[in-house]
């Protein structure tokens, strides 16, 4: 078993959606970035490529490459789940906390559980999202940005050979 974390922040513009694990949250500011910069995403992926010692989303996804550019954070987790795959990697459950002052996210963190779950092809049961917010100090509470944290635990799924020397899972 391995543990992972992950950060993320992005700054709060006006003119950008703003996009938390892949939900559209009505507010009058958006999350600045070279993707659609959802710091959810953001830090859940990073936590999971941390834990398969795969580096981070930057060395995957680099903002200089214009591919990326205003990309769905969702295809990209979709990308990361593919490397842990190919690592033989499961994810036993992501837990993660968004920090902003405001929009209010509790209404919206179920949607958020959901889409990561969907996406990582995991059950709903394994991802645990919340929010807080810093009671006005720091760059979260002054909204001036969001940021978020996230740590995983992830697996090596182990390979059993039977009698006629064929891999099972």
């Amino acid at each position: 078993m391995r543990i992972g974390s992950g950060y993320d922040v992005h700054k709060l513009v006006e003119g950008r959606k703003l996009i938390l694990g892949g939900v559209e949250i009505p507010f009058e500011k958006g999350l600045l970035g070279h993707s659609d910069a959802d710091v959810l995403t953001h830090a859940v992926m990073d936590a999971l490529l941390g834990a398969a010692a795969l580096g981070d989303i930057g060395r995957h996804f680099p903002d200089s490459d214009n591919q990326y550019k205003d990309i769905s954070s969702m295809k990209l987790l979709y990308e990361v789940l593919c490397l842990l795959k190919k690592e033989k990697y499961s994810i036993i459950n992501i837990d993660a906390t968004v920090i902003a002052q405001k929009p209010k996210l509790a209404k919206y963190m179920q949607a958020m559980e959901q889409n990561i779950a969907n996406i990582l092809e995991i059950d709903k049961h394994s991802v645990n999202v919340k929010a807080t917010t810093e009671e006005g100090l720091g760059f979260t509470g002054a909204e001036l940005g969001i940021a978020a944290k996230a740590v995983c635990l992830i697996e090596k799924i182990k390979i059993e050979k039977s009698i006629d020397g064929k891999s099972n899972f």
